[in-house]
């Protein structure tokens, strides 16, 4: 054992550590620490671990035709950090490379950087499964568990013995101690990188809700000068970039900040990035003034993040936020950006849904559909946006839901739908509130084949879901389950029927919204009022809702309707 091997060693480990900080700033990098890497970006992981061991490899001293190095660093903090086939696959690289170098070693240390990557990956699954993180202890304990595997390998397979044992007691303790405290500060370091990663989605999380918060009643006219720039200056005083502006597909709608001579509200488009952010409809990041295109030679603007703002999957114009020379546009403005577009694309939505709610002839109906609850959309909202950095596509999923819940919320078909049509708003509905709850919320469905095709009023089945999951389910501190059933009965009569096992409830279920009580459930007293009016006014006796609540047991809905209403609702069984 040679003590003073430790310092030099300790001196080229620190180099390790300082390229993969640097390494930290890679994209794929920062994908894989929220396990949402794809397989290529893995090949980035392999390829850049397959880096780091093969710099600790090089970096390493020779001793006796062997290498003192701090190659282990690289392939165990692969698999603690990305599982078995990445460390497997970084150790393999990195072992072919020390087998090349030769040494009598050269076999020996192969075999033992195959199995560090792989046993690293192991642990890495082994605690996934167990719902644990790789803390700095385990990190330490598994590096000196592979230090020590790779000192009895060389024993087993290296020849001359006598060699193998002389370079074992020379390099075991320094090697043992200093690479796995290396592998101890690197995992910190990516701990480290992961609140950091956390701390931009809160950020830029409790930004956008800020302005969603102030900014959800400009757009309920759809995108004008008016709302556009009322949106703008909210952003501005929200955020800390240079400029804001949003256009719709010709024309400037609003420029607040910096630019604003010459970025003249009314003109028509004239920077190139908007223009190909309206042919693409994809995200843009423009790094300079040429790159935005400004044709004004002396415009104060040298970076921009712009956004395609989207109305019925259609390009409705464009969010654009700008830095200037004094600071560039941040992750978290990246993100800030993303969310923000998302936002005001489902504004734009619902702004187009409300116009058409206006041209709906049925009175009941549109005080029903008027009822869109607020708290409903901002927690759709927030569920949305938390999911856009981790899980995109399932947030552009439930932006579709949403879209969707809002659009047959809001759609003129006279008062009547199909069944089919009802069940898809109510799934619409509970994508959503699936995604904000998890396992709490469970749904069943028993639709008895055939009859999708029967028409009844819209909206009718939709208030009780709600109820179920709002009042019914969600206090429970385990969640429950929402059965929802159609039969057809005696061949005239269409039983509807939404159960639920939640908290349920011990007095009268259509209370007026405002005599709620706290702790104690209700209905809401508009929506689930003109549901229970709609079905006495259309169908009469014996027809109607049916309400059975057992306190701590759960809540029964039961509609029953005549079979044989037309989509106008000018034939009616009355029994």
């Amino acid at each position: 054992m040679d003590l003073g091997l430790m310092m030099p060693l300790a001196e080229r480990t620190a180099v390790l550590i300082v390229a993969a900080l640097l390494f930290t700033r890679v994209r794929a990098f920062r994908s894989i620490l929220n396990q949402q890497a794809t397989w290529r970006e893995k090949a980035v992981m392999v390829l850049i671990f397959s880096a780091i061991s093969i710099l600790g490899t090089y970096n390493g001293i020779w001793y006796q035709d062997a290498i003192a190095n701090s190659r282990v660093i690289g392939t165990v903090v692969a698999g603690l950090l990305a599982g078995p086939w990445v460390g497997l696959l970084t150790g393999l690289v990195a072992g072919i490379h020390r087998y090349s170098l030769g040494g009598f070693t050269d076999l020996a240390c192969a075999i033992s950087t195959i199995s560090e990557g792989l046993i690293a990956g192991l642990i890495y699954q082994f605690q996934r499964n167990r719902q644990q993180e790789i803390g700095w202890r385990t990190a330490l304990c598994v590096g000196f568990f592979a230090e020590w595997m790779q000192m009895g390998i060389i024993l087993l397979v290296a020849r001359p013995y006598a060699d193998a044992l002389a370079l074992v007691q020379f390099i075991s303790i320094p090697m043992s101690v200093v690479n796995s405290l290396g592998i101890a500060i690197l995992v910190i370091i990516i701990d480290l990188v992961k609140k950091e990663e956390d701390r931009i989605g809160a950020l830029q999380a409790q930004r956008t809700m800020q302005v969603a918060d102030k900014t959800l009643s400009y757009l309920r006219e759809g995108l004008t000068f008016d709302s556009a720039r009322k949106v703008a200056e909210e952003i501005l005083r929200t955020t800390r970039v240079a400029a804001v502006a949003i256009t719709d597909t010709k024309t400037v709608l609003a420029h607040v900040g910096a630019g604003s001579s010459h970025h003249v509200v009314g003109e028509g488009i004239t920077t190139k990035a908007t223009q190909a952010v309206l042919d693409t409809r994809e995200l843009m990041i423009a790094k300079s003034r040429d790159e935005i295109g400004c044709k004004e030679s002396n415009c104060p603007l040298r970076y921009a993040i712009l956004v395609p703002l989207m109305r019925r999957r259609e390009v409705a114009g464009v969010l654009k936020l700008y830095q200037d020379r004094s600071r560039k546009l941040s992750a978290v403005d990246l993100e800030l950006v993303r969310g923000l577009g998302n936002l005001i694309s489902t504004q734009l939505e619902l702004a187009e849904l409300e116009k058409q709610s206006r041209l709906l002839a049925d009175a009941e109906i549109k005080a029903l559909h008027a009822q869109i609850n607020p708290h409903f959309l901002f927690n759709a909202l927030n569920t949305i946006v938390s999911f856009i950095r981790f899980r995109p596509e399932q947030a552009r999923e439930l932006l579709i839901h949403l879209g969707e819940y809002f659009r047959r919320n809001l759609h003129d078909s006279g008062g009547y739908v199909s069944l089919a049509e009802e069940l898809e708003h109510i799934e619409a509905y509970l994508a959503i509130e699936r995604a904000r709850f998890g396992e709490k919320l469970q749904v069943k469905y028993d639709i008895e084949a055939g009859v999708e095709r029967f028409v009844v009023p819209g909206l009718i089945l939709q208030p009780l879901v709600e109820n179920a999951v709002k009042h019914g389910l969600l206090p429970k501190r385990e969640g429950g389950t929402v059965a929802i059933r159609a039969r057809r009965t005696d061949g005239r009569t269409l039983e509807l029927t939404v159960a639920d096992d939640g908290v349920g409830m011990d007095k009268d279920p259509f209370v007026p919204a405002q005599d709620r009580t706290e702790g104690k459930r209700r209905l809401s007293g508009i929506g689930l009022s003109n549901v229970k009016s709609r079905l006495q006014s259309v169908y009469g006796q014996p027809y109607g809702i049916v309400i059975e609540s057992v306190p701590g047991e759960g809540t029964t809905c039961v509609i029953t309707l005549p079979v044989g209403v037309n989509a106008d609702a000018k034939s009616v069984h009355r029994g």
